[in-house]
């Protein structure tokens, strides 16, 4: 496929988007619209297109990848279980605290229950943590877009970054929540296609059936789901479990951007069939997204194809398999359908991240929301212009990963959670437990960073205090814990109704 037809079926792909975005939006580009898409939206609308926030381009691509490694092979469906308890915990607890709550931004249960210094650390942590977390995954995008297409063009790497930030700025920040809500559900109709095609297309070419192509995934040398081996290895199943568990209830349930979603449904009931719905399309969807991956180094074995590696560092890299196969070894038609898929999953993730990001700076430090805020003049313009600062602040990130970054994509944006989402982990959990605490509300910033700061210190020396063992995902609750503890410390009991 060429970089020309690639760009072109891009630029085809962001027309539509903007047609959807116009039609969508030309009615009602108010502050409700954007943040809550005035709260009808459908539960059904709402699950699908939360397949294309939740999986995003990390998951399209490096996934598939680190099937390849021996120590890796299926070990990913572990942690999607442990995803899947999370999503039950949070449709069965937080979506119907939210909803009492008649919330636009979920961290305004922490100013209720904890205090206002409490509640702004909770919500700059999601600021921090998302725009971090959006911009790696936006970043896998990026590299792919450059090697196979920019480069040609002589365009620079800043520049690719920018003119894909600039597309979703455009088509997200007039209807905000109200827009994504249709151009996810696209976006992830596109994403769903393409793995089942891909699978298809795949098999075609190696002569397989469906039921073959089974059997060569389940005998071969990638597909090994349980591991059970070893407690100190970070593969072990125990802590996969529990790291999906967790990591799920703190960047899922405790995360404004897939929270917002949810919120927009008309009743609590509407909500909760969302996540039992969205929980079991993600379980299987994940799955053929690991068997992608097997089939992929199953066709690179049969055809000679070596791993690609990086242009500067000669590493290899598990991440740009996918697209190298689709790219230069399958035929036009599965070229574009990886393409499409690609494309999808990330920027149905990135323009959730930037509505999510511009909302919550909004509603919980410009209080847009308060009812004496709401008629006040140049308050659509604020919140655009809200929304373009994170775009450029996306950009920087982008921009400063790229010139360290020496990691497997997916591995970074789980260990960053690790430490930035620990410490909410820990707030709500002492808000939910610790019914007859409240806490002295100057001092949980201190908590809030001194966590994480610990948390790492234990991490980067655990062979020196624990001997073999490796922490994983698991080190959320680690994180999650220490701030509960340090919260305890600076508790006091509570003198004001702490019911919620």
């Amino acid at each position: 496929m060429t970089p020309f037809a690639i760009l072109s079926l891009i630029i085809v792909y962001f027309g539509i988007l903007f047609f959807i975005s116009h039609f969508v939006s030309k009615k009602d580009s108010g502050n409700d619209a954007f943040f809550k898409a005035n709260k009808n939206s459908k539960w059904y609308l709402v699950a699908f297109g939360m397949i294309g926030t939740a999986l995003s381009g990390v998951t399209f691509i490096s996934v598939p990848g680190e099937v390849g490694n021996p120590d890796t092979q299926f070990k990913y469906f572990q942690f999607i279980l442990g995803n899947a308890i999370g999503f039950l915990f949070i449709a069965k607890v937080l979506l119907p605290l939210y909803y009492r709550m008649n919330l636009t931004s979920i961290y305004g249960y922490i100013e209720k229950r904890l205090g206002t210094v409490s509640y702004k650390t909770a919500a700059s942590i999601f600021l921090i943590s998302r725009t971090i977390g959006s911009s790696f995954r936006l970043y896998l995008v990026v590299i792919v877009l450059q090697r196979y297409v920019f480069d040609f063009y002589q365009i620079p790497f800043a520049l690719t970054v920018l003119i894909s930030l600039v597309l979703i700025f455009a088509y997200t920040y007039r209807g905000g929540l109200k827009t994504i809500i249709i151009t996810d559900t696209l976006q992830t109709f596109f994403l769903v296609s393409s793995v089942f095609l891909t699978i298809f297309f795949i098999c075609n070419s190696l002569n397989l059936n469906i039921v073959e192509a089974f059997e060569q995934v389940k005998t071969s040398n990638y597909s090994k789901v349980f591991f059970f081996d070893d407690f100190n290895k970070g593969n072990y199943f125990f802590k996969q479990i529990l790291g999906g568990i967790f990591v799920t209830i703190a960047m899922v349930g405790l995360d404004q951007d897939l929270m917002q979603k949810n919120l927009s449904c008309a009743t609590i009931g509407e909500a909760q069939k969302n996540m039992f719905t969205f929980t079991g399309i993600f379980v299987l969807i994940n799955i053929f997204f690991l068997s992608v991956g097997a089939l992929l180094y199953i066709y690179a074995e049969k055809n000679g194809i070596a791993i690609p590696t990086d242009l500067i560092t000669g590493k290899p890299r598990t991440d740009l398999l996918f697209p190298e196969i689709a790219f230069h070894h399958l035929t036009l038609i599965p070229s574009i359908v990886f393409l499409l898929g690609l494309t999808a999953a990330t920027f149905a993730t990135t323009d959730s991240a930037l509505t999510a990001l511009t909302t919550s700076f909004c509603v919980d430090f410009l209080a847009m929301d308060k009812l004496e805020n709401r008629n006040k003049p140049n308050v659509v313009r604020n919140r655009h212009l809200v929304h373009l600062a994170f775009s450029f602040l996306m950009f920087v990130v982008i921009v400063i990963f790229n010139t360290i970054n020496d990691a497997s994509v997916v591995s970074m944006i789980f260990k960053i959670a690790s430490y930035t989402y620990g410490p909410l982990l820990g707030l709500y959990a002492f808000g939910l437990l610790m019914k007859t605490k409240t806490v002295h509300d100057k001092w949980v910033p201190l908590i809030c960073i001194l966590a994480p700061a610990i948390c790492f210190l234990i991490s980067t020396n655990s062979a020196l205090l624990f001997g073999d063992y490796v922490f994983d995902n698991e080190l959320i609750v680690v994180n999650g814990l220490l701030t509960f503890l340090g919260l305890l410390l600076i508790s006091k009991p509570a003198v004001e109704d702490t019911r919620f």
